[in-house]
């Protein structure tokens, strides 16, 4: 059965043609949406609005990290509610200041500057790193060196950084100064760096959008290593990776090296908007009075909501993410349909025999949410999904391989 059947068969029972309809009509045509409406949910189980159940693998993008409607997050953001909800960043509010001071201590990085999301988080470390340079060596090093097939965000500047030419098309001309060299390839880089008297270099330990496809880890050091000799930014983007994504706080610390500015978001605010660049001690004054600012970065409802995720995310939390990951792993290498497996953590991409939108729709036609990047199916669950619950999803989308 073809996807737009599959999905005509999802659309007709379960999505309310008042939402879809309205959407349509008013909110404007960036997505592709799932022909499903999710009105309610627990932990990694959400419903629509016929009362149906899906096990949620993909946790808005990684975006949930303790699932949907978690207790102790809403209780923590709940009562911030109660309190303030909103002050302009004249003020000081007691959950950014204690938010940036954990960031810190489970870092080693010395400030942090919050935002909404993480094109934000990115606008700012990119901005660290020219300004870094400038200040250093003089205007005319301000070149970003980022990876073919990396994603960035889609700002015109953050687009300029995402080394993917389709993302480019429409928005001509994008932000000057930023030149992709093929991953992997340390000699290329290298090349590219001494030509542009680059500023930054900018990177993903693991690809997100671009196919959840992890660096070489000798590539990772060897980068680190170039960029510490020529004293250019070093830049780690951490939007999807971090937070306890790959079995460690952020995948940079799977690879024993310490970046010079990290970039974070999504999993980081558990479901409300929040980006956080975390700056190192080399680079900690880079940001003076007025030099940037995000009228909502540091919201402390935001801020509330992420105190109480990072406060769970320890080393023994962050064993059983890793004891997840090692049953999918097992469970889907070499399964039938499934012809590669790649990732760290909970953060997986199956590249699968069938196009990956038609086992995306099988799974959802039985229960389960699936995400895509580029050819492959893209799993996010939330990192404390039951087990029992993700053996169920796991058996799903094998079968919807292989059907």
């Amino acid at each position: 059965m073809k996807v737009p059947e599959l999905w005509s068969r999802v659309n007709d029972k379960e999505l309310s043609m008042d939402t879809k309809e309205l959407d349509k009509a008013y909110v404007a045509g960036t997505y592709k949406r799932f022909p499903v409406e999710i009105v309610a949910g627990k932990g990694s189980v959400v419903k629509d609005p016929s009362g149906k159940e899906y096990i949620d693998m993909g946790s808005g993008i990684g975006v949930t990290a303790f699932g949907i409607a978690d207790d102790k997050w809403q209780q923590a953001v709940t009562q911030q509610l109660s309190k303030v909800q909103h002050m302009s960043n004249l003020y000081y509010t007691q959950p950014c200041a204690e938010l940036a001071k954990m960031l810190c201590e489970r870092t080693g990085m010395s400030k942090v500057f919050f935002c909404n999301s993480g094109a934000e988080a990115n606008e700012c470390a990119i901005k660290v790193g020219r300004k870094y340079a400038a200040d250093k060596y003089g205007a005319s090093r301000f070149t970003v060196i980022t990876l073919e097939n990396s994603f960035h965000g889609r700002t015109l500047t953050t687009l300029a950084a995402t080394g993917q030419d389709h993302y480019h098309e429409l928005f001509q001309p994008l932000t000057p100064g930023f030149v992709s060299v093929p991953a992997n390839d340390i000699i290329a880089l290298e090349k590219a760096a001494g030509e542009t008297n680059a500023a930054a270099v900018m990177i993903e330990c693991i690809q997100g959008e671009g196919g959840v496809v992890p660096l070489d880890p000798q590539y990772i050091k060897e980068v680190r290593k170039f960029t510490e000799e020529h004293d250019i930014i070093l830049i780690v983007d951490e939007v999807q990776t971090g937070n306890g994504r790959t079995g460690k706080l952020y995948s940079y610390m799977n690879f024993d090296i310490v970046p010079d500015v990290v970039s974070t978001a999504k999993g980081l605010g558990g479901g409300l908007p929040l980006g956080a660049t975390l700056i190192s001690d080399k680079c900690k004054d880079v940001l003076g009075f007025g030099d940037h600012g995000s009228t909502f970065g540091g919201n402390p409802a935001c801020c509330a909501g992420a105190i109480s995720v990072l406060s769970r995310i320890d080393d023994a939390f962050l064993s059983q993410v890793m004891a997840k990951s090692d049953y999918l792993f097992k469970t889907f290498t070499g399964a039938p349909g499934i012809e590669s497996v790649t990732g760290t953590g909970l953060m997986i991409g199956l590249k699968t025999t069938k196009p990956a939108s038609e086992v995306v729709a099988k799974c959802m036609e039985n229960g389960v949410l699936c995400l895509t990047a580029k050819d492959k199916v893209r799993l996010l669950p939330a990192l404390n999904i039951p087990m029992e619950i993700l053996e169920k999803a796991a058996g799903i989308i094998k079968s919807a391989c292989n059907d």
